[in-house]
């Protein structure tokens, strides 16, 4: 079979919104399936590099799909396959939650195959 590796990676700057005020990424860390094909998120790793608790939100066409919380200057890599498969045209995006005016930076990768 043959497969296509994909990813969402990045190191981003960013402000609080608040916790309950998620926002993107920006367009780097969004992917569609494409038409006749099937994708599979494999791991998510994070890092972050503020005082304090942020959350990263895979969001899966519009709507959360797994949430992702990185204690202050911690990192989490958890291991996502298996757990479902996207559809083609499925949009998958990461968000950021943060409290208000916390600043810092945060480092995702999000690894994705192609069926």
């Amino acid at each position: 079979m043959f497969t296509t590796p994909r990813f969402l990676q990045g190191i981003v700057p960013f402000e609080g919104r608040g916790l309950e005020a998620p926002f993107t990424l920006g367009p780097a860390f969004a992917y569609t399936v494409p038409a006749a094909i099937t994708a599979q998120p494999l791991y998510f790793r994070g890092g972050n590099s503020t005082d304090g608790l942020i959350c990263v939100i895979l969001q899966r066409d519009g709507a959360p799909m797994r949430y992702f919380p990185i204690g202050a200057r911690a990192s989490v890599h958890v291991p996502l396959r298996v757990i479902e498969d996207l559809p083609p045209q499925t949009r998958i995006e990461l968000l950021l939650a943060a409290p208000v005016g916390l600043s810092g930076t945060v480092v995702v990768d999000v690894g994705i195959v192609e069926l």
